[in-house]
C-alpha cells in the first residue's frame, strides 16, 4: 500500500504556484550579451515573466537559495546549451536542479542547442568531453556530482527542443521567434484534471507509452480497449497530460459517442479539434465534408497528439481521423489514440496497437476503496473484511470502488453490512447506468438476448456449448458472442470457458428483475432461487418465462408438480438440480433446447417427454439403469448427452435416436459394460469419454469406422484390454487419445496411421504380462512356458507426426521399450517419462527441437542425461536417486523450470551458472553430493540476475552467505535501506536457512513458502506467495538442513534510502527457519550503461555487473551504521500482513466436459 498520504502521481494534474512562467539557464559568456539576451525581451514583450540570473560575477561554489526557488517555482525551463555550457559548475548545477523539477512537479523543459550538436551534449564529446576531464580531475573525492552532471545531459539533450543550425537556416531572428510562440502555446495549456485519487495510473500509463512510441517521426494510432468503469478515460487524461508538452499542437475530445448525436455534433467536433491545435477562433467549418478538407489541409504538416475518447462507431473517426489516411491528415510524429469499448472498430481501422484497460489489483482496489470510504491509503481496522467483501464486489471496476466508497464514507460498520446485502439483490444504480451504455449500444435484440441468457445460465460453461444451445434457440450466437466480447460485455478463459465481470452479470440480472419488480412471474429469465422455489411451488410461471434454474444442495431434494410448468411454453432453458417431479411430463414445454438436471430421480426417460428440439441433456448423478424403455422417441437435434456419475447405467441408450450426436460424455459411470453397436453410425460424434467406466472391457468394432471422432477418453477404465487394431482408420479425424490406467498391454502397430493425433497418454498401462495370475502361474509351474513380455508401444512411432504431447508415466519402461526413433516426432512439446526403469535415454531425444516439457522424476535406475532438446523450457527430474551425470547446459537459454531434488549422486551442473538469467525455479533440495564451489557459485549468480518473475533456487545448507548485508538468526530481519547517491533499488535477495527435523518430511513451496515485507516508514505491507504464470511448485523436502534463496523487483515494494523494514519468512508447517539475509542490489547508469552493485558493510558499494570491471561507488554513509542488531522489535508498528488473492492452477489438462 502507499503511504497514508495523499496518493503521488506523475499523472496528477496538481502543481505548485508559479512564480515565473520561464527560467532561462545559460553559459553567460557565451550568449549572455546575444542570443540570450534578445530570447530574454522577445520573451518579455510577449508577456512572458521569465527569469534570467544576472550576478555571475557574485557567484561561489554553491547554487544559491533564492536560484533553486527561482527554478522551482518556474513553470518552463529553456537551457541554451552552448560550446562552454559545460564548463561551468554553476550551470551543471542549474540543469541537475532542473531536470529534478521536471520529475516531481512537472515542469516543462525545453533545451536549445546554440551552434553545439545535440549528439555532442548527449554523449559529451568535443568542448564537452574537455569541461568534463577538468571535472573529473578536480572531483576525484565527489565523482557522484560528475556522474549526475552527466546524467542529466543526456536526459535533457534527449527531450524535444531546437537545434539553431537545423532550425530556420540559422536566423537567429526567427529562431527566437518560433521559440516564443511555442512557449506562448504551452503557457496557454493546462494539464487535464485526471482523478481526486490516481491510484495504478502510472503503471498503465507505461504499458501505453511502449506501444506509442513517442519520437518517433511515423504516424501511430493506439486504441485503448475496455469496459465501461475500468478507467480507459482516465488514463488517456493521463497519457495527454504526459506527452502534450512534445507535440506542436493537442487535442483532447471527450465524449464522442454523445457528441457526435447531438444537434451539428459532428461539425462541433471538427471545430474543436481545429480549435484545440491552433489556437485560433476564426476558424468556422461550415459542414461535415468542409470539416474534414479543413484538417487535412490544416494539420497535414504538423506534429500533433489527439485523444478520441469514447468512441463506439466508425462514423465518428470518419470525419476526424481516417486509419488508412492519417499519414495525410496529421504530419510525421503524430499520435492519435482512441478509447472505445468495441475490440472490432480498432480492427477495422488497423491500428498500431492496442492496449486492453486492466482491473485493478486486489491491493490497488483496496487502496482506491480507502481513499474514498476513509480518505486514507488504508482501511481502519474494524472495517478492514467488509472492506474486503465491497473489493470482491467490485471486481477490479474502478467505477464501483469510486461510487462505493464515497456512499460508504464515514457510515457505520451496520450500514456497511446493510449495502453489501442489499447489493447481492439490487445492484447500484449509479454504476449500473453506467455499465448499461454499453448493452444498450448493442445493435439487435439477438444480441441483448444472448447477453441476458448467459448472465443468468451459462456463466462458466464452455464458449462450444453454449453456443450451440443458443444456436438453436435461433439467435445466431457465433457472431452474437464475438460481438458481445468485442464490446467487453464477455470474455472467454484459455479453456474456452464463458466469463463474465460479476457487475455486468448483475446488470443483466437487473435488466431482467425490472421487466416485472414485483411479478416475478412475468420475467423472461429466473435465476434467483426464492423467485424459481415460489414460481413452481405456487404455480405463477407464465408464457414469459424462457428460462428457469433452480438448485438444491445434495442434502435436501423437493417435490414440485409437472402442472407448474403448464403455462410456461415458450420456456427454452431448464435447469433443476436436486429436484423430483411428480406428474405428466407431457407438460413441460416443447421449445426446450437445454436440460440439465443433476439427480434426475428416475431409472428411465420419461416416453411422454416432448424430446425434438432439446440440443443438451446433462442428467449428470442420475438414478438411471437405462436411458429409455420400451420409448420410440427421437431426439433428432441433440447434440450433448452428459450422463456421467451415473452409477446405475449398465449401458448405453440405442443411438439410432440420437442421430445428429456430437458429444457423448458417460465419466464414471461405473456399472456401465456395454456400448451400443450403433455408435459406429453417429456422422458427427467428435467426442467420447468414458473416463472411469470401470466395467468397461472394450468397444464395439463398429466404433473404429467413426471418421468424425476427435477425442476418445478412456482413463481410468481398469478393465479395458482390447483396443483393436482398426483403432488406424480413425486415422483423419482422431486428435486425442487418453487411456491411462487401463488394462491395455500393447497399442496396435496401427497407431502411427493417426497422422492428426496430438495428444496420446497411456500412463499406468504396464504392457507385460507379468502381473496377470496366468502369468504368475506359468512363471511358477514352467518358467520356459511363461507368455513373454509386451512392449506397449510399436518398436516405431515414425507416422505420428502432428503429435504434440507423448506421456508414457509409470508404464514399466525399460531401455528396449521406448521406441528408438522418438526424435522423429518433430512436433513434440511435452514428453511424461516419469516413474520408469531405463538407464538411458534414447540418442534421439536431443533431436526433438520442439519440446518444451520433459518429466523424468522417480526414473531411479536413470545413470546420466547425455543430451537435452535445445528448447527445453521444464525439467523434472526429481527422485532420480542413480543419475550421476548432466549434460553442459550453457546453451538452455529457454529453461525456466529445473527440479533434480533427490538427485543423490549429483555433484554439479555443467554449465548451469552461466545460464541463471531465463530460470524462474530451481530445485536441488536432498542432492547431497552436491559440490560446495557448485552451490556457492549458482548462489553467488542467482543473486545478481535481474528477473521479472521469480520462484527461487532450493539447495541443500545450513548457513547464509556472508555477502547478505543484513541477516539475523530465526526468520525475520530488520534494517535501514542505505542512502547511496544517484542510484536507485532494483531488486533484492532474500536467503533462508531452514531445517526439517529427523524423521520427518515437509511439503513446502506454494503457497507455503510466504515472504511478507513491511515498510514501517512507509505504513506498507506487501507478501510474496504467488505462483508464477499459474504454476504451482510444491516439493516434498527430507529432514535436515536447507537454504531456499530468491529475487524480489523492488518495483512490487518501492523500497528507498530512509526507509525502516522488516522482512519476514516462513517456508512450510513443521519447517524451522534458522536464519534469514536480505541483500539489496542498486543500479546506476554510467557511459549508458546499467550497472549493478550491493550494498556492503563498508562505505563503498560494489558494482556487480556481470563482464564490467568492477567500479567503486560512493555511499552517503557508511553502509555498517544500517546493519539490524539481533532483535525483532526494531521498529514498532509492524501492520498486520494483507491476504492476497490468487487464480487457482488449472492443470495441463485436456478438457473432457
Amino acid at each position: 500500500m502507499a503511504a497514508s498520504a495523499f496518493p503521488t502521481s506523475s499523472s496528477s494534474s496538481s502543481h505548485p504556484n508559479w512564480t515565473y512562467d520561464v527560467f532561462l539557464s545559460f553559459r553567460g559568456s557565451d550568449t549572455r550579451k546575444n542570443f540570450t539576451d534578445h530570447l530574454y525581451f522577445a520573451l518579455i514583450d510577449a508577456g512572458i515573466k521569465t527569469f534570467k540570473d544576472d550576478n555571475e560575477l557574485q557567484r561561489g561554489e554553491d547554487i544559491t537559495p533564492e536560484l533553486l526557488s527561482a527554478i522551482e517555482r518556474s513553470k518552463i525551463s529553456i537551457i541554451v546549451f552552448s560550446e562552454n555550457y559545460a564548463a561551468s559548475r554553476w550551470c551543471l548545477d542549474e540543469l541537475v536542479n532542473i531536470m529534478e523539477c521536471r520529475k516531481t512537479v512537472n515542469q516543462l523543459v525545453l533545451p536549445i542547442f546554440y551552434y553545439v550538436k545535440p549528439l555532442e551534449v548527449r554523449n559529451q564529446v568535443g568542448s564537452f568531453a574537455e569541461a568534463f576531464l577538468k571535472h573529473e580531475n578536480r572531483y576525484l573525492l565527489d565523482i557522484d556530482k560528475v556522474l549526475r552532471w552527466r546524467k542529466a545531459l543526456i536526459e535533457a539533450a534527449n527531450l524535444f527542443g531546437w537545434d539553431l543550425e537545423n532550425t530556420a537556416d540559422g536566423h537567429e531572428g526567427q529562431f527566437i521567434r518560433e521559440i516564443v510562440e511555442v512557449v506562448s502555446r504551452e503557457l496557454n495549456s493546462t494539464n487535464l484534471y485526471v482523478t481526486l485519487y490516481p491510484v495504478g495510473i502510472d503503471s498503465r500509463v507505461q504499458d501505453i507509452t511502449s506501444l506509442l512510441r513517442v519520437g518517433a517521426d511515423d504516424v501511430r494510432m493506439v486504441g485503448i480497449w475496455g469496459m465501461a468503469g475500468i478507467g480507459k478515460t482516465t488514463i488517456s487524461k493521463a497519457i495527454y497530460n504526459q506527452f502534450f508538452h512534445s507535440f506542436e499542437g493537442k487535442s483532447f475530445l471527450a465524449n464522442i459517442s454523445e457528441t457526435f448525436k447531438q444537434p451539428n455534433g459532428q461539425v462541433r467536433l471538427q471545430q474543436q479539434l481545429l480549435f484545440d491545435i491552433l489556437k485560433t477562433v476564426k476558424i468556422k467549418v461550415n459542414n461535415v465534408d468542409r470539416g474534414i478538407t479543413m484538417i487535412q489541409e490544416r494539420l497535414h504538416s504538423r506534429r500533433v497528439l489527439v485523444i478520441l475518447d469514447d468512441v463506439d462507431h466508425l462514423e465518428q473517426l470518419k470525419i476526424i481521423a481516417r486509419s488508412h489516411d492519417c499519414h495525410d491528415w496529421f504530419g510525421p510524429g503524430s499520435r492519435i489514440i482512441i478509447t472505445t469499448r468495441d475490440e472490432q472498430l480498432l480492427k477495422v481501422l488497423e491500428v498500431d496497437g492496442v492496449y486492453a484497460a486492466k482491473e485493478m489489483s486486489e491491493n490497488e482496489s483496496l487502496e482506491l476503496l480507502s481513499w474514498h470510504a476513509f480518505r486514507n491509503s488504508y482501511p481502519t481496522k474494524d472495517f478492514m473484511e467488509l472492506s474486503r467483501s465491497v473489493v470482491a464486489y467490485s471486481g477490479g471496476l474502478p467505477l464501483a470502488l469510486e461510487v462505493l466508497g464515497s456512499f460508504l464514507f464515514s457510515r457505520s460498520m451496520q450500514d456497511w453490512e446493510d449495502t453489501l446485502e442489499k447489493l447481492k439483490r439490487i445492484p447500484n444504480d449509479e454504476i449500473q447506468t453506467k455499465l448499461r451504455i454499453s448493452f444498450d449500444a448493442l445493435s439487435d435484440s439477438t444480441q441483448k438476448d444472448i447477453f441476458l441468457d448467459i448472465s443468468c445460465f451459462f456463466i462458466g460453461m464452455h464458449k462450444d456449448y453454449v453456443t450451440q444451445i443458443l444456436n438453436a434457440c435461433g439467435l445466431f450466437a457465433n457472431i452474437g458472442i464475438s460481438v458481445l466480447i468485442q464490446r467487453c460485455l464477455l470474455s472467454v478463459s484459455v479453456r474456452n470457458k464463458l466469463i463474465m465481470h460479476d457487475l455486468l452479470r448483475d446488470m443483466g440480472r437487473e435488466i431482467v428483475r425490472e421487466e416485472y419488480p414485483k411479478m416475478p412471474g412475468k420475467r423472461s429469465r429466473l435465476w434467483l432461487h426464492e423467485d424459481a422455489f415460489n414460481i413452481l411451488a405456487n404455480h405463477e410461471g407464465t408464457e414469459a418465462v424462457e428460462g428457469l434454474t433452480l438448485k438444491f444442495s445434495t442434502l435436501r431434494e423437493v417435490n414440485f408438480s409437472t402442472r407448474a410448468f403448464i403455462r410456461m411454453r415458450r420456456l427454452r432453458l431448464l435447469q433443476l438440480d436436486h429436484v423430483q417431479l411428480t406428474g405428466d411430463y407431457e407438460h413441460l414445454s416443447k421449445e426446450l433446447r437445454w436440460l440439465r438436471w443433476h439427480r434426475f430421480p428416475q431409472k428411465f426417460m420419461p416416453n411422454n417427454f416432448y424430446s425434438r428440439n432439446l440440443v443438451a441433456i446433462d442428467l449428470r448423478y442420475s438414478n438411471l439403469k437405462q436411458v429409455w424403455k420400451n420409448s420410440e422417441q427421437l431426439f433428432e437435434k441433440l447434440k450433448f448427452l452428459n450422463l456421467s456419475h451415473s452409477q446405475y447405467l449398465t449401458q448405453t441408450p440405442n443411438f439410432a435416436r440420437l442421430p445428429n450426436l456430437e458429444k457423448l460424455i458417460l465419466k464414471d459411470c461405473t456399472s456401465l459394460f456395454e456400448v451400443h453397436q450403433s455408435i459406429g453410425d453417429l456422422n458427427n460424434l467428435v467426442l467420447v469419454n468414458l473416463k472411469d467406466c470401470r466395467a468397461l472391457k472394450s468397444m464395439p468394432r463398429s466404433f473404429y469406422r467413426l471418421k468424425s471422432l476427435q477425442t476418445f477418453i478412456l482413463s481410468g477404465c481398469s478393465k479395458f484390454d482390447n483396443l483393436s487394431d482398426e483403432l488406424g482408420e480413425m486415422g483423419e479425424s482422431l486428435t486425442t487419445f487418453l487411456a491411462d490406467n487401463t488394462a491395455i498391454r500393447q497399442v496396435p502397430w496401427t497407431i502411427v496411421q493417426l497422422k492428426n493425433l496430438k495428444h496420446l497418454s497411456l500412463c499406468g498401462c504396464k504392457g507385460s504380462l507379468s502381473k496377470s495370475l496366468p502369468s504368475l502361474f506359468w512363471s511358477w509351474i514352467s518358467p520356459w512356458k511363461s507368455p513373454k513380455s509386451l512392449n506397449l508401444l510399436p518398436a516405431s512411432l515414425n507416422g505420428l507426426n502432428a503429435l504434440t504431447e507423448l506421456c508414457l508415466g509409470d508404464c514399466n519402461l525399460s531401455g528396449d521399450a521406448i521406441p528408438y526413433d522418438l526424435g522423429s516426432l518433430r512436433s513434440l512439446q511435452y514428453l511424461d517419462l516419469e516413474n520408469n526403469h531405463f538407464h538411458c535415454l534414447p540418442s534421439s531425444l536431443g533431436g526433438l527441437l520442439k519440446l518444451e516439457n520433459l518429466l523424468l522424476n522417480g526414473c531411479t535406475k536413470l545413470r546420466s542425461i547425455s543430451d537435452l532438446p535445445p528448447n527445453l523450457d521444464f525439467l523434472n527430474a526429481t527422485n532420480c536417486t542413480a543419475l550421476e551425470r548432466m549434460p553442459n547446459m550453457s546453451n538452455m537459454s529457454k529453461m525456466k523450470f529445473l527440479s533434480l531434488s533427490n538427485c543423490k549422486k549429483l555433484e554439479e551442473i555443467p554449465g548451469l551458472n552461466k545460464l541463471l538469467v531465463p530460470f524462474i525455479d530451481i530445485q536441488m533440495l536432498g542432492c547431497s553430493n552436491l559440490t560446495n564451489t557448485f552451490k556457492q557459485s549458482i548462489l553467488q549468480e542467482w543473486s545478481l540476475s535481474k528477473f521479472d518473475v521469480h520462484l527461487g533456487i532450493w539447495l541443500p545448507g545450513n548457513d547464509i552467505p556472508n555477502r547478505f548485508t543484513y541477516s539475523d538468526e530465526g526468520p525475520i530481519v530488520c534494517f535501514e535501506v542505505p542512502h547511496i547517491i544517484d542510484s536507485n533499488i532494483e531488486w533484492f535477495t532474500v536467503c533462508i536457512a531452514f531445517s526439517v527435523p529427523p524423521d520427518k518430511k515437509a511439503v513446502i513451496g506454494y503457497p507455503y513458502n510466504r515472504i511478507k515485507v513491511v515498510n514501517n516508514t512507509k505504513n506498507r505491507t506487501e507478501i510474496f506467495s504467488t505462483p508464477v504464470n499459474n504454476y504451482r511448485t510444491l516439493i516434498t523436502c527430507d529432514e535436515g538442513d536447507h537454504l531456499w534463496q530468491t529475487n524480489f523487483p523492488n518495483g512490487n515494494f518501492n523500497l528507498e534510502a530512509g526507509d525502516k523494514v522488516v522482512v519476514t519468512a516462513s517456508v512450510g508447517d513443521g519447517v524451522v527457519v534458522k536464519k534469514i539475509g536480505v541483500r539489496l542490489i542498486h543500479c546506476r547508469v554510467i557511459d549508458e550503461k546499467m550497472i549493478y552493485y550491493a550494498s556492503t558493510f563498508n562505505k563503498d558499494a560494489i558494482v556487480v555487473t556481470k563482464n564490467e570491471d568492477q567500479v567503486a561507488v560512493k555511499s552517503e554513509r557508511g553502509l555498517g551504521d544500517d546493519i539490524a542488531e539481533s532483535s525483532h522489535g526494531c521498529f514498532d508498528h509492524e501492520r498486520e500482513a494483507k491476504r492476497l488473492r490468487c487464480d487457482d492452477y488449472s492443470e495441463r489438462i485436456i478438457e473432457e466436459d
